[in-house]
């Protein structure tokens, strides 16, 4: 199983507006495999030293240097850390406080340095959802499995879930007459049916609280669209999986529920393509990285797509958002991270894709909610 910290966007909000003299931003790809882990603790101590000797070169306080690099390398040694892993670390730091994130995407090496963090990475992990839940449901059962990205389904259990339509109702039977003789045959059953599936959906939404993971549901008809009618779980996607979950193995089942995370984040970047068309038209999108950074500097961006792995390195005026692109060093940061930081700040949606994905193929799209004089 893999073991994930993905940040909420409330997270995200908080560290955007992190600012200090020092901040290292380290993002390494790694194995959830625990004695394969040696790798990518050398790639963490490497990482601190081409942190630390940057900084150095630029003439940072040395104390201040020394007192990151030592926070980086008690990470590196620290055994219990190490355990547990997913396909992506990330670690932020300051001299004063290290941060760290297990992600479920492969990101490529990035190490930056600057006096705020370098976030951009962090957005894919929201963007796509790499793990989903499913609900395995029947009249004769129901089970919630976990479906990590590439390891196999693991049923977990759930407080307060009904064994089987017989048990939620407390019959022996839901086929059976109903107590006041009014419902009998297939409309007796349905109603028997509405009380398992609401007992279900009230122990899955207790479970599912606070989580940012899909949930994707296994049923045939009628169960399928009856569960639907009461469900309350916000995470509940819009495809079914209609394969009996009787039949099929919870492996079957995980392999499908990966095919419907790949089509919901398809629809997703089809409907950002889409919405991009229409707002150009109305002389509300850009792929423009000034045009983008002036807009979110007044809170006029609504949406923005951007490359989870290129850095345009520069600065962006805090008033009026014009960009200054310049090389690397302590005291620039990635352009483009920095207008997403703002978009979050001012309540607008960032995706983060691989540049293919983007419309015009480049760095970034935005949407906008008013045109720019």
């Amino acid at each position: 199983m893999l073991h994930l910290d993905i940040p909420t966007p409330a997270e995200l909000r908080e560290l955007v507006a992190v600012r200090a003299d020092l901040c290292a931003s380290i993002y390494l790809p790694t194995t959830p495999l625990t004695q394969d882990a040696r790798g990518d603790r050398i790639a963490l101590k490497n990482a601190a030293s081409e942190v630390a000797a940057a900084a150095l070169a630029e003439r940072a306080d040395k104390r201040r240097v020394a007192a990151l690099e030592e926070l980086l390398l008690d990470l590196v040694d620290d055994d219990e850390f190490w355990r547990f892993q997913a396909h992506s670390l990330a670690v932020l730091a300051t001299p004063d406080r290290v941060r760290t994130w297990r992600l479920p995407n492969r990101l490529t090496r990035i190490v930056e340095r600057s006096d705020r963090f370098h976030l951009k990475p962090m957005f894919r992990a929201m963007t796509f959802p790499y793990e989903a839940f499913v609900l395995a449901l029947s009249a004769n059962g129901a089970r919630l499995l976990e479906v990590p990205r590439d390891l196999p389904a693991v049923e977990v259990k759930v407080d307060g879930m009904p064994r089987d339509a017989q048990a939620a109702t407390r019959r022996k039977s839901i086929d059976r007459r109903s107590h006041s003789g009014r419902m009998h045959g297939d409309e007796g059953k349905k109603v028997f049916l509405e009380i398992y599936a609401r007992r279900v959906d009230a122990a899955i939404r207790a479970f599912m609280g606070g989580r940012e993971v899909p949930l994707v549901l296994a049923a045939t008809a009628p169960l399928d669209s009856i569960y639907r009618s009461v469900a309350s779980t916000p995470q509940l996607v819009a495809e079914t999986i209609r394969t009996s979950p009787e039949t099929a193995s919870d492996q079957e089942l995980a392999e499908a529920a990966r095919g419907v995370l790949d089509r919901v984040y398809a629809e997703e970047v089809r409907a950002f393509h889409e919405l991009f068309v229409q707002r150009a038209g109305q002389h509300r999108a850009t792929t423009d990285i000034a045009t983008a950074a002036r807009a979110a500097t007044v809170g006029a961006v609504d949406r923005l797509m951007v490359d989870i792995d290129e850095v345009v390195p520069g600065t962006v005026d805090e008033d009026t958002g014009a960009v200054t692109f310049a090389e690397p060093s302590g005291s620039t940061y990635g352009v483009v991270d920095e207008i997403a930081g703002r978009v979050l700040l001012t309540g607008g949606r960032v995706l983060g894709v691989r540049r293919e994905d983007i419309p015009e193929r480049a760095s970034l799209a935005a949407t906008l909610r008013y045109p720019l004089g």
